[in-house]
């Protein structure tokens, strides 16, 4: 209810505190002289005394509107008002003790009053200052939090989708069955291991040593101490989401390698597996994804759309996912192209 409202929030509602100087000083001016105004209009029927009258309201108001700075303006030309005008003898600026305890009065009552105005002034400023912070706050936890629901519904998405792929391999025999499902667990602890390297605040966020991370543990769990994995990565993808469809992809074609690159070696057999992540320099804003071995390379004829291996879909489905575009071949390398290339061109 407006009119329940006590004055000093109706006179808030006109603050210039976060005008400029001009403005500010410009009402103290007009708050004083109004003052003066009816101080001298009122002068006739009040009786001796109360030179402070009208002074004291304009300074309190001043505080308010304008702030500390043109309050002192208004207290001194309303001080020196009342002492010419209003304070025997009148129209002139003598002092004795009795003026002296009256200025000294008014002096006290204004500067109490500018402080505690100004003080108060400070201290709403300062909540205003942390309710902006704490709204700030439950907006950033709320986007989190609903950020968060989104990515739990897309891993679900996503595990499910690779349990139907797993189930479309297998056949009636329970052998079959049984193999599908460690092949299954295999990827989701895989995808989990993802998750906690790209979640980790104490990881930091470097892709690349992500990737490297990845690599080493799924060398060391594959027991090939005789691979390396060379890893170079310059741009990565910006959404989290995106990271994560990546890395399931950099871990499906490095265990595609690992798998059939160095097959019948053992660990001290020797290999390399390239991985480089880089943005295409003629397409801004364009990643190109390398993935390449120097195993024993495709057989003659090798057909890979014809190819039954689960782990060939779920890159094709996650390219699909990064709106990329794939491409696998034998490696560009020294050895007259032994080896294999997985190769994607997808926006960042």
């Amino acid at each position: 209810m407006g009119s329940d409202r006590p004055v000093w929030q109706w006179v808030a509602r006109f603050s210039l505190l976060r005008r400029g100087p001009v403005p500010r000083y410009g009402a103290a001016l007009l708050i004083f002289a109004a003052a003066l105004l009816v101080r001298q209009a009122a002068d006739s029927t009040l009786p001796t005394g109360f030179p402070y009258l009208t002074f004291f309201p304009a300074v309190i108001v001043t505080t308010f509107m304008a702030g500390r700075g043109p309050a002192v303006v208004t207290a001194v030309l309303s001080g020196l008002a009342a002492w010419y005008f209003f304070i025997p003898p009148y129209h002139s600026f003598a002092l004795d003790a009795s003026v002296g305890v009256a200025l000294a009065f008014y002096a006290v009552v204004v500067a109490v009053d500018i402080a505690l105005i100004h003080g108060m002034q400070v201290t709403l400023a300062r909540l205003q200052e942390e309710r902006g912070r704490t709204a700030s706050l439950l907006e950033a936890q709320t986007t989190m939090f609903h950020e968060l629901q989104h990515r739990v519904a897309n891993n679900m998405q996503f595990v499910s989708a690779l349990l139907d792929l797993q189930r479309r391999s297998i056949d009636r025999s329970p052998d079959a069955a049984m193999a599908a499902l460690e092949e299954a667990g295999r990827r989701l602890d895989t995808m989990a291991r993802v998750h906690r390297r790209l979640h980790d605040p104490r990881s930091g966020d470097d892709f690349g040593s992500h990737i490297d991370g990845l690599c080493r543990d799924m060398l060391a769990a594959a027991g090939m101490s005789g691979v390396t994995c060379r890893v170079t990565v310059q741009a990565a993808p910006r959404s989290p989401e995106r990271l994560l469809a990546l890395a399931m992809l950099i871990v499906e074609a490095l265990t595609n390698s690992l798998k059939h690159a160095f097959a019948g070696r053992d660990g001290g057999g020797g290999g390399t597996v390239t991985i480089e992540l880089t943005e295409l320099p003629d397409q801004p804003g364009q990643l190109r994804l390398l993935v390449m071995d120097d195993g024993v390379g495709l057989p003659e004829g090798f057909d890979v759309q014809r190819l039954p291996s689960l782990g060939w879909k779920i890159i094709q489905s996650l390219a699909a996912q990064l709106s990329g575009r794939l491409s696998h071949g034998p490696a560009d390398g020294p050895g007259g192209g032994t080896g294999t290339r997985i190769e994607l061109h997808f926006p960042a």
